[in-house]
């Protein structure tokens, strides 16, 4: 029950920041479409800016609190398994490891989207 009620509660949190970087992509999409004149132009581009901004504070944040929550399911479950057969710890820690190395690179993959947001589009 209790495990259960920790992933309710990581999947509205992640609800809840997607549901807000809607809101923050939606105001920027609205003060882009007003923009007529030289000076609303201008805006509009530090508008424009402040969404990349929020898009890729948004596309890190997500990728480092997934990638926090699993390594921590994953340490936690190795540390259990350990627990229950000792004789089995190098096996066990060998395949932590290597499924900490593949969170961490999609982490890594979510950096560079995000700088890729920044300078490129």
């Amino acid at each position: 029950m209790k495990n259960m009620l920790s992933k309710n509660r990581i999947r509205n949190v992640i609800r809840t920041v997607i549901s807000m970087a809607g809101v923050f992509m939606t105001t920027a999409a609205v003060y882009a479409a007003e923009a007529s004149s030289d000076a609303a132009v201008a805006a509009a581009d530090a508008s424009v800016l402040s969404a990349k901004a929020f898009a890729a504070a948004i596309a890190i944040g997500l990728a480092a609190l997934g990638g926090a929550i699993g390594m921590g399911m994953l340490v936690s479950k190795s540390a259990d398994g350990v627990a229950r057969q000792p004789e089995a710890q190098s096996k066990i820690q060998a395949i932590m490891m290597l499924g900490l190395v593949f969170v961490e690179t999609a982490i890594i993959y979510a950096l560079v989207i995000a700088i890729l947001i920044i300078f490129v589009l």
